[in-house]
């Protein structure tokens, strides 16, 4: 966990554990990848970007996928829901990365972020 300035207010950034699943292209350097984890909702969600955002690892088109990676992500929330489950809402805009569909912001479990 590192804990920034962001004006007045201090933020929580953590890292989201993935699942890099597939190469998808070479260009921009140094590649793009497609990432999958699954949020509380037992939703899966798509990110795609460069590989640098998230594995320090050089990866390709000759990668064996999947392969384990993490994306930034600042701390929203933390809290306990009905079931017992710890829950946090993250939000991915760090490093400009959203899902496929548009979104940055989830509720995940706790566990999945470190």
């Amino acid at each position: 966990m590192v804990i920034t300035a962001r004006g007045k207010n201090a933020v929580e950034v953590m890292n989201l554990v993935v699942l890099i699943t597939r190469f998808v292209g070479a260009e921009p350097q140094p590649g793009i990848v497609a990432c999958e984890f699954v949020d509380a909702e037992d939703r899966t969600h798509i990110l795609i970007d460069k590989t640098a955002i998230f594995s320090s690892e050089s990866l390709d088109e000759n990668s064996s996928y999947p392969l384990p990676g993490i994306v930034r992500c600042e701390v929203l929330a933390n809290w306990r829901d009905p079931a017992g489950r710890e829950l946090v809402r993250i939000n991915t805009r760090l490093d400009g990365v959203e899902s496929s569909k548009g979104l940055s912001e989830f509720v995940v479990l706790k566990k999945q972020v470190e």
